[in-house]
């Protein structure tokens, strides 16, 4: 079963959140963080949080089942534009340039490798019984 965590008007570029959304997409959940942990960038401590709520989201699903023990990862991560702020700067000669400070919105699903498999064997033995 997946859980699914939403973060909406990060204040960095959908660009520079999606560099970070490419090391962890398809990996496992404790690997994710390791990787978010030791990461400078900006917005990796953003995605560690992300990531954590994610996995409790999915604990209050799941009562009965460890997190460890049922191979959870990550499914999918999405990193969208969120609103975008206009802002003037002043130029020489009486003009002004326009400046766009971006924000995105993120979305992650985590599910359990484990509960993958158990359905995908549910779904070969009920078209092997049909057959």
């Amino acid at each position: 079963m997946e859980a699914v965590a939403k973060l909406k008007n990060v204040p960095s570029s959908p660009r520079k959140m999606r560099l970070l959304a490419d090391l962890v997409r398809g990996k496992r959940v404790d690997h994710a963080l390791n990787i978010l942990k030791v990461q400078s960038r900006y917005g990796a401590d953003q995605l560690y949080k992300l990531v954590r709520s994610a996995v409790a989201n999915w604990e209050e699903k799941n009562p009965e089942g460890r997190p460890e023990e049922m191979g959870l990862y990550i499914k999918t991560i999405q990193v969208d534009g969120g609103r975008m702020l206009k802002r003037l700067q002043p130029a020489p000669q009486g003009r002004a340039h326009r400046i766009r400070k971006r924000s995105n919105h993120i979305t992650l699903v985590v599910d359990s490798k484990v509960a993958v498999e158990v359905e995908e064997a549910d779904v070969n033995n009920e078209s092997e019984s049909a057959n």
